[in-house]
């Protein structure tokens, strides 16, 4: 199930308050601040840290089976996607990776695997990481941008089976255009990094 995509930006505070104001909720947000990584989760609000130079490494927002993250970055790079999967599943898709030369990053939480297509993608087998997997909100389907074609297909070898929620399409950057969510907004909106978002 794709449940995830991250985002280095320049807008973090934009960013977070976009997402809180369509219903997300606020679980995490670390950074670092003289020299060392700190929790600033809520209760804080910005209004407790704004003024102190924090370097954001990861705020994560989460609604239902959704789960968005971002960090500071100089600019708008979009860094990944991730699919929460099965044990078993992860085994067989890792060992498809495999085949295809893509290289794989196996962590104890999380497992990266890098594309050509200048994004990676996680796979996550711990539920805990979503606020309810009954819950019918959900990432539909990302459209995403790249530079070169045949994502879809790539996508059906690593996974074993079409992925019906990645649609692609070619172009001179690498980033998320669309995202389609269950109950997100009756009117078409754009994230503060350029992600539109149609119900």
């Amino acid at each position: 199930m794709l449940f995830h995509y991250h985002f280095w930006t320049p807008h973090v505070e934009e960013t977070e308050r976009f997402y809180v104001d369509h219903g997300f909720q606020v679980f995490q947000r670390i950074g670092k601040y003289q020299g060392d990584f700190q929790n600033f989760n809520p209760p804080l609000v910005w209004d407790d840290f704004r003024e102190k130079n924090i370097l954001f490494r990861i705020i994560e927002a989460r609604k239902g089976t959704i789960n968005i993250t971002f960090g500071y970055g100089k600019k708008i790079i979009f860094d990944h996607i991730g699919f929460l999967i099965s044990e078993k599943e992860q085994d067989l898709i890792c060992e498809n990776a495999a085949e295809m030369n893509w290289s794989v990053d196996r962590g104890e939480r999380r497992t990266f695997i890098n594309t050509p297509y200048s994004f990676r993608i996680e796979l996550q087998t711990n539920k805990d990481i979503v606020d309810s997997m009954t819950d019918n909100i959900k990432i539909e389907e990302l459209r995403i941008e790249t530079k070169k074609k045949g994502l879809e297909d790539d996508l059906s070898a690593l996974f074993g089976k079409t992925v019906n929620t990645i649609k692609s399409v070619t172009g001179d950057k690498v980033t998320i255009r669309e995202a389609v969510i269950t109950d997100f907004s009756s009117k078409q909106v754009v994230d503060p990094n350029g992600v539109r978002f149609v119900n």
